[in-house]
């Protein structure tokens, strides 16, 4: 099957045109909301299917200190069933730094020599007038020297904090967590997301995690609109990019 350059430069001229114009569709307007999700977790969380109240409450025990609920005064206010909300505090101040240094040498000699060989070495000095002869007929040296230097230096920090939602729980008692954010500044789009799976027992009194203590933990900060898109290179860029070997 053979394609014309014409017909390839019809399909490239097309590709480029609808990336163009999904482009314009977003001059002078601010970044979309992202629409909910309908991951069948979160939707069965919310759904009817799960009862709103397993017991109806009386009114002397929301009123009572002794209480066993969560909404007493001493009750346990941490997430931990299903549909629960805790707040996850990201503080990543982290610093790394890498440095490895090698060196190597090695030199080595031979010397080959043949003074007597049947009369055979005596006989080709004769013929020889430069003064060469065979008694040293064959000589090696060599040496070799190698270095390498290298070094990492890395540094992160961010805080933030982001609520989470419990969307299962394992048969192990551990909670599988979720949780987005958008926040929309003029014409850019901050988004922050992170899952993960957390003990109950790592909850604080005050119904808080850190990061460090989520297990298999997804952390994404960053935004869309006009900011971020000025710093991403064009798409004909970035396919130039992924296709030229230099």
């Amino acid at each position: 099957m053979k394609v014309s350059m014409n017909g390839f430069g019809v399909v490239l001229g097309a590709v480029v045109l609808m990336a163009g114009c999904a482009r314009l569709d977003h001059i002078g307007k601010p970044p979309e909301f992202s629409e909910p999700d309908q991951n069948p977790e979160k939707v069965a969380m919310i759904s009817s299917g799960i009862p709103q109240i397993i017991e109806a409450e009386r009114a002397s025990d929301s009123a009572s200190l002794w209480s066993g609920g969560q909404r007493s005064l001493l009750g346990d206010r941490r997430a931990i069933k299903r549909g629960d909300i805790l707040t996850v505090v990201i503080e990543i101040d982290e610093q790394a730094e890498i440095s490895n240094s090698t060196a190597r040498s090695r030199s080595g000699s031979d010397d080959l020599s043949i003074p007597n060989l049947f009369g055979i070495p005596q006989r080709i000095n004769q013929g020889i007038t430069d003064g060469a002869s065979l008694d040293n007929a064959v000589q090696i040296d060599g040496s070799s020297q190698s270095r390498g230097d290298g070094s990492v230096r890395r540094a992160e920090e961010l805080t933030l904090r982001i609520a989470a939602t419990v969307l299962n729980t394992l048969p192990n008692g551990i909670l599988h967590i979720e949780g987005s954010q958008e926040v929309r500044v003029n014409f850019e789009m901050r988004e922050l997301f992170v899952s993960g799976y957390v003990r109950p027992e790592d909850i604080s009194r005050q119904n808080e995690i850190t990061y460090d203590k989520i297990a298999s933990a997804r952390i994404s900060y960053g935004g869309r609109g006009q900011i971020t898109d000025v710093q991403q290179p064009r798409l004909g860029r970035q396919v130039l990019d992924a296709v030229l070997p230099f």
